[in-house]
């Protein structure tokens, strides 16, 4: 840990925001650096324009090859466009604006001049495109955020009609057009002045947060919140998120407290995650320091609030913070509370499919194995990425989805979907739920489920590798593995596809009875990632982690 971690931000410690923007528009990307081109992760483009990696010519470019996609495709509906709280998030809506109306595409923004949750444009397309006539128009959209990083960064993101993340298909010939638009210079780019974009009779305005506020009871039982009394303290986090907290209080008349309504693009007011860096991580007990703290038991024995939250930049990801109480409480980690959240889910929605799945990414946590073995469901494990769930909720055969960083979504009342994106506003309710209906907070039900489970250990850790190791890494079989034992126990299973699809991981997951770890290359950094858990404690874990890294170290070398 670095020894400012979680201490309030320091004037050196903020981005120079003039130079940010500066950068924005006048530095062009150097396309002989991998790093200045277009390339779509697991959540889109991300980049600074102060490393020449999120620019006015990305986005330009990354806009047209959209427009051509989805004219490709035959999407001819409405696209409805979303920006989160970034310095760089709205200059790069407006750029996206001029491309957008230049090439007469039907533009839907906020009618609030707001901001908006990436849950919130998902919660739209699908609404639009289910209340459309059949053989209609469908409707997609793009999400300009790049979630919980630090506020240097700029991402941009297209969800297709599905309304969840776009597949690679789509984003691989995204990326494609766009490096090659760049590389001529952007001809074949058409736009107009902002001015004229936003006064086009292509661009109109959708009230995004009152179409998602007031669906809530559609997906939760806000009146058990509400008669329980439970106090909610919410924490934007200087996100999109802000003003869609206190509507949701005052239209549903809770008893929620936005505990920060403040929104600065330098994010002064955070605290500084694990490396000293402003980072809008809530599953981090670094960057929540702030929201622990205000959770602390006083005097009287009681904490100001019964459940608090914490959302980053684009809501998409959910922190939940309990009361102490009996040696349980304080910042969940993500699968405990992944956990419960399958738990008491699947014994409460009576309006799901009886049949319905429950998803998971293979590097969430195995007690959720456990929980959805005792609640007689069968469990998809999936690879790495949000778009995998998207599927399973839109049919409604795969009920919930959930990764292990913070990211989950979960289908209304009667089984319909809600959204296709991880929406971490959601999440976030449902706990306040959790406590209203029994009684009890998330952290102490998962004291239950590990008395019931057994008490996984769980980390991640990254080890070295170079550019030839990690496409090694990715291109592994299970053949390649010849240990036969992991930590004392033996080896039940060698992945390198998803059994829930059979999708390739792009890495190796091996199983024990007691444990388990997966390596996957990292796209942005010269190593790879050792996600490890074990049922037999911390000791176990740090074996099975020295062992990972020296079988992984042996078959990629």
């Amino acid at each position: 840990m670095a020894s400012r971690a979680g201490t309030v931000a320091q004037p050196q410690d903020l981005v120079d925001l003039t130079a940010l923007l500066d950068a924005y528009y006048d530095v062009s990307p150097d396309l002989s650096d991998p790093g200045q081109r277009v390339a779509f992760g697991t959540s889109g483009h991300r980049g600074s324009s102060l490393k020449a990696s999120f620019n006015e010519p990305h986005i330009l470019a990354i806009t047209q090859a959209i427009v051509e996609y989805r004219a490709g495709q035959g999407i001819t509906g409405p696209l409805y466009m979303a920006k989160d709280t970034h310095g760089l998030s709205e200059p790069a809506q407006n750029s996206a604006l001029e491309v957008l109306a230049a090439n007469g595409v039907h533009v839907l923004i906020d009618a609030r001049h707001g901001y908006t949750p990436t849950p919130a444009l998902s919660h739209a397309i699908l609404t639009h495109n289910r209340n459309a006539a059949p053989g209609a128009p469908q409707a997609d959209g793009i999400v300009v955020t790049p979630s919980h990083n630090p506020p240097g960064d700029g991402g941009f993101k297209y969800n297709p009609p599905h309304g969840g993340p776009a597949d690679t298909d789509a984003t691989g010939w995204i990326a494609n057009r766009a490096n090659e638009l760049l590389e001529n210079g952007l001809r074949g780019v058409k736009r107009i002045p902002v001015a004229e974009a936003l006064a086009a009779g292509t661009t109109g305005k959708f009230d995004f947060l009152s179409s998602y506020v007031d669906d809530l009871p559609s997906v939760l039982d806000l009146n058990a919140i509400r008669e329980a009394g439970v106090r909610i303290g919410a924490d934007p986090m200087g996100g999109a998120s802000v003003d869609y907290w206190g509507e949701i209080g005052e239209r549903h008349h809770l008893n929620l407290t936005v505990v920060n309504p403040t929104v600065d693009p330098q994010w002064a007011f955070m605290t500084l995650d694990w490396d000293e860096k402003i980072r809008m991580d809530c599953s981090s007990p670094s960057a929540m320091a702030s929201l622990i703290n205000r959770m602390s038991v006083g005097a009287d024995g009681s904490a100001a609030f019964d459940v608090a939250t914490g959302n980053d930049a684009d809501a998409d990801r959910h922190g939940i913070v309990t009361p102490f109480v009996d040696g349980q409480g304080g910042l969940m980690n993500p699968n405990h509370y992944l956990a419960v959240a399958i738990d008491y889910l699947y014994r409460h929605r009576t309006g799901w499919n009886p049949q319905s799945v429950i998803g998971k990414t293979l590097v969430s946590s195995s007690i959720i194995d456990r929980v959805a073995e005792s609640l007689g469901r069968k469990l998809v494990e999936v690879p790495v990425g949000f778009k995998w769930f998207v599927p399973g909720l839109l049919s409604g055969e795969g009920a919930f989805g959930g990764e292990e960083s913070a990211g989950a979504s979960f289908n209304k009342m009667d089984g319909s979907v809600w959204t296709t994106d991880k929406d971490g506003i959601l999440l976030a309710l449902l706990a306040s739920e959790i406590t209203a209906v029994t009684g009890k907070s998330p952290s102490q039900l998962y004291k239950g489920l590990t008395d019931q489970f057994g008490d996984p250990v769980y980390a991640r850790i990254d080890a070295a590798a170079t550019r030839e190791q990690k496409a090694a890494l990715g291109k592994l079989s299970p053949s390649d593995v010849t240990a036969t034992e992991l930590a004392g126990e033996t080896i039940t299973a060698k992945l390198t596809e998803a059994p829930g699809n059979g999708a390739a991981i792009g890495g190796l997951k091996v199983v024990t009875e007691n444990a388990w770890f997966a390596a996957r290359p990292s796209g942005t950094e010269d190593v790879y990632k050792i996600y490890a858990e074990s049922f037999k404690g911390a000791e176990h874990l740090k074996q099975v982690q020295a062992e990972a890294k020296a079988l992984v170290d042996g078959v990629i070398s």
